[in-house]
């Protein structure tokens, strides 16, 4: 099934054209999350979010799904509890794009945890988790954990815990919600801003938006709108005139990506940072890069690019320095960074690290239903939450009657793989099949591990000759021309950024072919000269955004 932009133009013309059960705003995890639930549930939904899927928070996270070992620091043991098993949920129904990663917790002279606290609350994070035995924490001294990560600061080290977190690619994570939406039925549409409500009888009953490809106003009516915005929720509060009790708090995370050249890790690595500020950051290893962060600020400026300041690049490269001090890294060394907002929930006089990360839905007088706060692990019960509320104001009015919740064993769009313990066996079958079809071992596998059980049809555009006529990698064609059909990309930033990650793990793929891949877009989806110029400036507006070109 296709997911394109002549998919979005059907959607589009859907949604005017029928009133929807429920109408959601905003195309992170959340929103497609919840789209997913309602449409496995029967409900005619809809969707539309004012940028790309996963542009916001959703794509610029640290790219885990934990379980939250940190929050036992505040006591938040339901949330711990929570997370950890949604976790687990997560990869049986993704695998493809959500790893299990032996994470490193070295405890230093003096530092946030020591020998006893780390193996209680490793130990209790083992429980609440609910960690499979396989997974579960283990204890070493310093020189073990030096032997096992040669690069650590050897000086006052006392030893180190070793535990499970699953690293993800939260943008791909995103977009597989959403493509499983719409093969259920789900209407989705991306770069649609909402401008304002509709009402009757003083319930809001619907938006006004614009379609920013083509510039039309259009009208949506639905019995329900959620809101599911993100950092932008209290804007859309402010819209109903319904902002009021608690609102939100927006905090900044900066990470920071360089070679492994300069920073040889072998072994992901959560740690204490030098500046006593209680916070702590996350080194991790991704195939031949290292990003670093985060930090934690409170913030109040854009909120479409928060960016990196100087003051973000001192403070990551500060921990690092302290953290590793054989492996001199510099402003110069990063290759690429990215930003994002973490969208909480006020709570007065706490600091950025110590608010709470929990989720709570907000309900206006005029019916708009709003969602805030809560971790991408978590995202799948947020959007269960959501979907019941609905289901039972739908059931109340007469309207039919809905099932619970299906999406706990519902396996998403590319995890088809048999299963998180036939990952293995798949990937490799298919990596074989790739090195049949002309590709290098690495680049069949790089791309078997993309898309998962979906690489079938990206494989089916190998032998496209078109590549050649644009003068690029086979394999890079073949992820466009997927992307374009199949992912709903509609510029060079949606491929090169939330299809691929490549403006963030392979800057130079991106640095040799923008211009051939700006040109092939056009050609596919038939821009004008205007708008092939405006997409270029795009791309290489966020290349000096994302390499730091101006700090």
């Amino acid at each position: 099934m296709t997911f394109s932009s002549k998919t979005r133009k059907n959607s589009l013309e859907d949604m005017q054209r029928n009133e929807l059960d429920l109408l959601i705003i905003g195309g992170g995890i959340t929103g497609v999350g919840t789209a997913l639930d309602a449409a496995t549930r029967g409900l005619k939904v809809g969707l539309v979010e004012m940028q790309d899927f996963a542009a916001g928070t959703s794509s610029r996270s640290t790219k885990l799904i934990h379980g939250g070992l940190r929050y036992l620091k505040q006591f938040e043991i339901k949330l711990v509890a929570e997370v950890g098993k949604e976790r687990e949920i997560v990869y049986e129904n993704a695998p493809h794009v959500t790893t299990p990663l032996r994470m490193m917790l070295p405890f230093y002279k003096g530092g946030t945890f020591n020998s006893l606290t780390t193996s209680i609350g490793l130990r209790v994070y083992d429980k609440l988790a609910g960690v499979k035995k396989s997974e579960r924490r283990t204890m070493m001294r310093a020189k073990k954990a030096l032997k096992k990560e040669p690069i650590l600061a050897p000086d006052q080290l006392k030893g180190a815990g070793m535990y499970v977190e699953y690293r993800t690619d939260d943008a791909r994570l995103t977009m597989e919600v959403a493509k499983t939406a719409s093969m259920y039925g789900a209407h989705l549409a991306n770069y649609v801003k909402v401008e304002s409500f509709t009402y009757e009888d003083n319930h809001v009953n619907g938006v006004v938006a614009r379609d920013l490809q083509s510039g039309e106003a259009i009208v949506i009516h639905a019995k329900h709108v959620v809101n599911a915005t993100g950092p932008w929720v209290d804007t859309l509060r402010e819209q109903d005139r319904s902002k009021q009790g608690k609102t939100i708090h927006l905090t900044k995370g900066v990470h920071l990506v360089f070679s492994k050249r300069k920073l040889p890790l072998n072994q992901a690595l959560y740690f204490d940072t030098p500046y006593n500020d209680g916070r702590m950051m996350f080194a991790i290893p991704r195939d031949e890069k290292v990003y670093v962060g985060t930090t934690d600020t409170n913030y109040k400026g854009s909120m479409h690019e928060p960016g990196v300041t100087r003051e973000d690049v001192d403070y990551i490269i500060g921990a690092v320095m302290a953290r590793f001090p054989d492996h001199k890294v510099t402003k110069d060394d990063i290759e690429s960074s990215w930003s994002g907002l973490r969208p909480l929930i006020h709570e007065e006089g706490k600091d950025p690290s110590d608010i709470s990360r929990k989720d709570e839905i907000f309900v206006s007088s005029s019916g708009l239903i709003t969602i805030a706060g809560g971790k991408l692990t978590g995202y799948r019960k947020m959007a269960a939450d959501i979907t019941d509320r609905v289901c039972k104001s739908l059931e109340d009015s007469g309207v039919d009657t809905y099932p619970q919740s299906k999406t706990k064993h519902l396996v998403l769009s590319g995890g088809k793989v048999g299963g998180s313990d036939q990952l293995e066996h798949f990937n490799n079958v298919h990596i074989e099949a790739g090195v049949q079809l002309g590709l290098d071992k690495p680049i069949a596998k790089k791309l078997v591990e993309r898309y998962g059980s979906n690489v079938p049809q990206v494989f089916a555009y190998l032998d496209d000759s078109r590549a050649e006529t644009y003068h690029v990698p086979k394999d890079l064609w073949a992820s466009l021309r997927y992307a374009i059909q199949y992912e709903m990309a509609l510029t060079p930033v949606d491929f090169f950024l939330r299809r691929t990650s490549d403006l963030l793990f392979d800057i130079q793929t991106v640095s040799t072919f923008k211009g051939q891949i700006v040109q092939a877009m056009a050609d596919l989806l038939s821009w004008t000269e205007e708008e092939m110029k405006a997409h270029q400036e795009e791309l290489d507006e966020q290349i000096r955004l994302l390499t730091l070109t101006d700090i």
